[in-house]
């Protein structure tokens, strides 16, 4: 009798121990979070943020745009620098009697314009490079990703400076 039972169960335990018929769940159904993958480039641009002072009060009126325009951080610091003709190495300032001007480079450009606080005309852009780096810098500060536009305070000869950071492809 002993036998005849185990010979009974046997089938049922083989059942009970093979593996399951089930396909097998793939690695990421695992977990009940959503994993999202970002690329080293922003850990390398918040770091930089990081390192970087940032002055507040450099601008004013800071709109976000468009917070999902794509901006390549590297063509952004390139098109800073390439406004007023290219402000980049030795250059200290905007040179030139310039009223606009833009910087542009791969998806990013920069629009710049006096504006007289006064409404007299003659005003020009007179930004020196570490004025307009702490613009954008506190620009950014108040919107992290896209597009966007705002005041860079007395960045003119009498007045102010509106500017735009806007994707270009």
């Amino acid at each position: 009798m002993f036998r005849v039972t185990i010979i009974l169960l046997l089938p049922l335990l083989g059942f009970l121990l093979s593996p399951s018929l089930a396909a097998p769940t793939k690695w990421y159904e695992k977990y009940s979070v959503a994993r999202v993958i970002v690329p080293q480039s922003y850990y390398e641009v918040l770091k930089m943020r990081i390192s970087t002072p940032v002055n507040s009060k450099a601008v004013r009126e800071v709109a976000c745009l468009d917070r999902k325009a794509h901006i390549v951080s590297h063509d952004e610091l390139a098109a800073e620098l390439s406004i007023c003709g290219g402000i980049e190495g030795s250059v200290a300032k905007c040179r030139g009697n310039l009223k606009e001007t833009t910087g542009r480079r791969g998806t990013a450009l920069f629009t710049l314009r006096a504006v007289d606080a006064a409404a007299s005309p003659g005003a020009a852009i007179n930004l020196t490079k570490a004025r307009w780096e702490q613009c954008v810098r506190a620009a950014r500060d108040q919107c992290p990703t896209g597009s966007l536009s705002g005041i860079c305070v007395g960045g003119a000869t009498t007045g102010d400076v509106e500017f735009s950071l806007v994707a270009v492809r």
